[in-house]
């Protein structure tokens, strides 16, 4: 088996992901901050733990401020329509995945003004485009760090420094950045930081959060969902604070012990070295693919403008049919179609077919990118195993 689908959901985790899970299952598996006894106090000192990790990883301004859902769309969604209303105007890409664009067409249909800068061919953005979209009044940006179809790298700082000058809240959608791209919401001038920690955190399913700037005003969001938090249990009313305000309901503590070993272990590998290295293998893929007659590459044309993401499609074949034969014929497992993205397509012109997608994560091969590349010659070729 060659696991290539790295940018849906990483796959091997290093091992002390699964076991932290399993050791909070078996040792520690209370409420967490639901009640005073020892294991329910260890299960709350886990979270806590897990909430400094992922504050630290991402240079935020206080462990509190870390709000802990259940994946970065949901973060996304908490800080969209808890802040836009009717009246505003928000902007954002054209390369973004559905996790951004669903909620803005909702909120779109309630009065908020949508506004997309369009991107070039190979899905980068450039920042005096997105300064020409702030010179009308602007309430709020939202914008992916890195594409989930082709991988290029956004110029998130440079945008962050716009919407600073202009004091625009910045959310920033770190879900394929988030690992491997060095992000730090106070260098980067980020104010709102959703991310999950399935996919390059090399967490559990279930994990990812919002994370809340120092100049944002948390009471000016609205809680997607209200109830129970173990805190101020006399009232009837939300509390205020953070991280309760947003947190109702039990934790996925087992989930969160797991993303904080893995965050442990990302901190100790060191997500540079895991960029780089993940860079080199998607120049090899590039490389090698760009020999196969038939085959057109998207994305940037150098590996340092992208994240280990490559598509791809084949003259006169359907990315599906591609897609069931690298996985029958030869084991090899993509993600084809649309990837939850068709503005990025839109973008790229491949809509409403897509590409093949192939994503390299921190355990692939260079011996795995060759065994790609010979697959998909072979499958341009008609040769069959």
């Amino acid at each position: 088996m060659i696991y290539l689908d790295n940018a849906a959901t990483s796959f091997p985790k290093p091992p002390c992901t699964a076991e932290a899970v399993y050791e909070f299952l078996t040792s520690a598996g209370a409420n967490p901050g639901r009640s005073g006894h020892v294991m329910s106090v260890d299960a709350a000192r886990t979270v806590y733990e897990t909430r400094e990790a992922v504050n630290a990883f991402f240079g935020g301004p206080d462990p509190l401020r870390v709000v802990f859902t259940m994946n970065a769309t949901y973060g996304l969604n908490m800080a969209l329509k808890g802040f836009l209303e009717a009246g505003m105007r928000v902007v954002t890409t054209a390369m973004e995945h559905n996790a951004v664009m669903r909620p803005l067409r909702s909120l779109e249909k309630s009065g908020v003004t949508v506004s997309v800068v369009p991107c070039a061919g190979d899905g980068s953005l450039d920042p005096s485009d997105m300064a020409k979209a702030l010179e009308k009044k602007t309430d709020m940006i939202v914008m992916s760090a890195a594409s989930n179809v082709t991988g290029t790298i956004m110029p998130v700082r440079e945008t962050g420094s716009l919407a600073r000058e202009r004091g625009i809240p910045f959310l920033v959608d770190t879900a394929q950045a988030g690992g491997v791209v060095p992000l730090s919401m106070e260098k980067d001038n980020i104010d709102l930081l959703a991310f999950t920690g399935h996919k390059s955190l090399y967490g559990p399913p279930g994990t990812g959060g919002l994370i809340f700037g120092r100049d944002i005003d948390e009471g000016r969001f609205r809680p997607l969902i209200e109830g129970g938090t173990g805190s101020r249990s006399e009232e009837e009313y939300q509390p205020a604070f953070l991280p309760d305000r947003f947190e109702s309901g039990t934790a996925n503590a087992a989930g969160l012990s797991g993303l904080g070993a893995a965050l442990a272990w990302l901190m100790e590998e060191g997500q540079t070295r895991i960029l780089e290295r993940e860079q080199t293998l998607v120049e090899q893929l590039a490389e090698g693919l760009s020999t196969v007659g038939g085959v057109t590459l998207f994305g940037p044309a150098r590996a340092s403008q992208r994240t280990g993401v490559l598509s791809f499609t084949i003259e006169g074949r359907e990315v599906s049919e591609i897609g069931e034969l690298l996985d029958s014929e030869y084991g090899i497992m993509t993600r084809v179609g649309l990837h939850c993205a068709p503005a990025a397509h839109r973008t790229l012109g491949t809509y409403p077919s897509g590409t093949v997608r192939m994503a390299v994560g921190a355990f692939t091969t260079g011996e795995d990118i060759a065994s790609a590349i010979s697959a998909v010659r072979s499958i341009a070729k008609g040769i069959r195993m």
